[in-house]
């Protein structure tokens, strides 16, 4: 009896250790599993210059609105929103634009061979040029590692360990 209640006690304490994730939460701040911080406005303009508004969703570090300068490409602005994620598909990258006629237009290029690439290619690339209030999507699929496997698992242990336990007390 002494050992099955020193190791449930174990898994509690166990889990309690990888419950604690996040170390520097900060009140009012929201939180996460894939570690991307909240969208927000981000400011990368030049005020020599002419500056548009642009936004980025999906699979990127730091999605949002960006306000940068008319020169940005779509390269650009995926280094200002911090790179994709791991979890990123780079070959389905999609442009939105809501022209002055209020037609909608959406462009679907590959940037998947610019980034694992070995060698430089000759093809021409079909990459439209930035106008204010484009929106870039990266879509993507959120990955499980082995943490959050374990995570899960340790926690699903646990509440059966403790069921098995109540009921063991509750029979005697």
């Amino acid at each position: 009896m002494k050992k099955v209640l020193s190791i449930i006690l174990f898994l509690f304490l166990v889990q309690g250790l990888y419950a604690q994730e996040a170390k520097d939460i900060k009140l009012g701040t929201r939180f996460s599993n894939s570690g991307a911080k909240p969208g927000g406005l981000y400011d990368y303009s030049d005020p020599e210059s002419f500056n548009m508004k642009v936004s980025v969703w999906g699979f990127v570090k730091f999605p949002g609105r960006y306000n940068v300068p008319i020169s940005t490409t779509v390269s650009d602005l995926l280094s200002y929103a911090g790179g994709p994620t791991d979890a990123s598909n780079l070959e389905d990258l999609r442009l939105y634009r809501v022209m002055q006629d209020s037609t909608q237009h959406l462009f679907k290029f590959d940037f998947n061979d610019l980034l694992w690439s070995d060698k430089l290619e000759n093809k021409s690339r079909k990459i439209p040029k930035l106008q204010g209030s484009d929106l870039l999507v990266v879509p993507g699929e959120p990955r499980l590692y082995f943490k959050n496997w374990f995570r899960l698992g340790l926690s699903i242990f646990s509440a059966i360990g403790t069921l098995i336990f109540a009921i063991i007390l509750l029979r005697k």
